[in-house]
């Protein structure tokens, strides 16, 4: 590399507080230690955390060629990846930002469908507080509700009332 030549800015993954001695360069970083991806099966009605799909990597993803039109993947079966973003209030801990993303898969033919900008946007979402999931349909939007509550009750109780009021669950 050239001596004149700037460094690209590159996203970084933070695994400590951003502001830890450091108040200059690059503090617009989020940290993604607080997010969590969550996988509901629309068929077979569970959710469960999928650590992998934060980088594709999820058992549902893996081996699958994701296209950019879904009607190339006409009999695939449903899955809702949702971003979940815990935080700390006075309280304690509260579910944040919780947005949904849709996702198809269809294993016979190895392909699947899936929106990366609307992925990538959505955790980002996700990350600044927000609630996404008025687009789900009332099953699924249910399963979550209840894997939230059930994950930890007080939490749960912590979190705002759009949460509970777009899932149903007030």
């Amino acid at each position: 590399m050239d001596k004149n030549e700037k460094k690209p800015i590159q996203f970084n993954i933070i695994k400590s507080d951003p502001t830890d001695g450091h108040k200059g360069f690059k503090m617009g970083a989020f940290s993604l230690d607080n997010v969590s991806p969550v996988i509901i099966d629309v068929e077979e009605k569970t959710a469960s955390v999928e650590i992998g799909a934060m980088h594709a990597r999820s058992p549902v993803e893996k081996g699958i060629k994701f296209l950019k039109d879904k009607s190339e993947v006409p009999n695939g079966k449903q899955y809702w990846l949702v971003w979940v973003t815990i935080d700390r209030k006075e309280e304690g801990l509260y579910f944040r930002g919780v947005t949904a993303c849709e996702m198809t898969v269809d294993r016979s033919i190895r392909r699947g469908y899936k929106s990366l900008p609307d992925h990538v946007n959505k955790m980002d979402k996700s990350l600044k507080g927000h609630i996404m999931v008025n687009h789900m349909d009332e099953e699924s939007k249910s399963v979550l509700g209840n894997f939230l509550k059930s994950h930890d009750p007080e939490m749960w109780d912590r979190s705002e009332e759009k949460l509970k009021k777009d899932l149903n669950m007030e």
